[in-house]
């Protein structure tokens, strides 16, 4: 089916959208039975994201019509950063997330007519996407409306094509789910590793070694209570302006979530943000210094030649003991804690590189902490190469993407794909 016969008209023609409800903020807590969905819970190119310990939880009554179901189709109508206006998700687990008064809930009007998955696919599509940019309202913070969206013009070929095409692109998005599930089952590996070794004192051999008094209590013979700063360095080395490369690849703040890179963004360094300064090497650990209780944090692995981050970021490079071992006692709740409770400020509470390097940490023998190397740095790589492979799927489908929904691609040449 060639794009000629593909039928022109809104999407106001295809589907409509309800508002989200007015949650009220006296029942936002850390923890509780929902949660509150927001634009932040959506990928710049689209696709649920799941934002760890910075999710928005709710304790208050909750209307049961704004309980989000498994497979229901949402939108983003406040651009809350550059890029996330009419971006579009599928909700992954029903009974858990709120519909929120920034979102809109897409229905389709008549299930013979269009396939919620390739309206899916299309709200992430470059036109649309523009079309609604266009249209909204705001200068600093983007708004859009249900009836904006709906003026929206599409060319839709017919249903049996469209379920061909989110099939395509489904499998591309179905692989990179799985990797991401592997990714977190990698992680867990290690923390529980770290967990049974250095917190529950369950190493191999800890029968045979007597516990001594140490200011942490008490703890395996041997083992050392050690400022951080001993063991690794904080913001080892930052880019001299006059001898830069002429091309860098910059790890924003807002580019990391908890345990993740999410993107690299490229630039010439005379056009680069003036706070892209720091170098980052293999096995550094990124930790955001504004907000730690967000745990913005993530494990350097493989990075390109000229990687640099944010100075809103302590870079924390090891001297002493493997970077699996630096990163998982960086990224406890105790840690957390430390940093929280030593964060200054109202508004934008952070903490400072000596915050960092005051931080004790329990260091346990040099043994000990090789074979915890050679058990946690295998897993370290094949997480870093599942993340690579995600990269990859994510840029062969955002290619294809347009592609498909301009009918530039005939389908039956994509049988091999799904």
């Amino acid at each position: 089916m060639t794009a000629a016969t593909w039928r022109n008209c809104k999407l106001g023609d295809l589907l409509e959208i309800k508002h989200g409800y007015a949650f009220q903020g006296e029942y936002f807590a850390g923890a509780g039975s929902h949660i509150v969905l927001t634009p932040g819970n959506f990928h710049d190119e689209g696709g649920f994201k799941d934002k760890g310990g910075k999710e928005k939880w709710y304790t208050g009554p909750v209307p049961s019509d704004y309980v989000l179901k498994e497979g229901d189709l949402i939108v983003a109508m406040t651009e809350q950063a550059e890029g996330l206006l009419g971006s579009s998700a599928i909700i992954p687990r029903s009974g858990l997330y709120l519909h929120n008064q920034r979102l809109g809930l897409v229905q389709v009007r008549d299930q013979s007519q269009a396939d919620k998955r390739f309206l899916y696919y299309l709200f992430n599509s470059k036109p649309v996407r523009q079309q609604i940019r266009a249209s909204a309202s705001g200068t600093k913070i983007r708004h859009t409306a249900p009836s904006r969206i709906g003026e929206v013009k599409v060319k839709v070929p017919s249903l049996p094509v469209q379920h061909r095409i989110a099939g395509i692109l489904s499998a591309y998005d179905d692989l990179i789910s799985n990797n991401q599930r592997r990714i977190k089952i990698l992680e867990e590996m290690a923390r529980s590793l770290y967990r049974e070794w250095f917190v529950h004192f369950r190493f191999p051999g800890h029968d045979k070694i007597k516990m001594v008094s140490s200011p942490l209590g008490h703890i395996p013979q041997g083992w050392e209570a050690k400022k951080l700063g001993d063991i690794a360095d904080v913001n080892r080395a930052q880019i001299n302006p006059r001898i830069a490369p002429d091309e860098v690849h910059y790890i924003d703040i807002s580019s990391v979530s908890p345990g993740q890179i999410e993107t690299v963004t490229t630039y010439l360094f005379s056009e680069a943000p003036g706070r892209a300064r720091r170098i980052v090497q293999h096995g550094d650990i990124l930790w955001s210094c504004v907000r730690p209780n967000r745990r913005s944090h993530a494990l350097v692995m493989k990075p390109e030649p000229n990687t640099i981050a944010s100075t809103g970021f302590a870079v924390l490079t090891t001297t002493k003991i493997p970077f699996t071992f630096l990163y998982l006692a960086t990224t406890t709740d105790d840690f957390v804690t430390y940093l929280v409770n030593n964060a200054t400020g109202a508004a934008y509470p952070a903490v400072t590189a000596k915050i960092f390097e005051d931080a004790t940490l329990l260091v346990p023998t040099a043994p000990l902490l090789k074979k915890f190397g050679e058990a946690t740095i295998p897993m370290a790589e094949q997480s870093n190469s599942l993340q690579r492979q995600n990269q990859n799927l994510r840029r062969t489908r955002n290619l294809l993407l347009p592609r498909l929904l301009s009918g530039q691609v005939d389908i039956r040449s994509t049988e091999s794909i799904a």
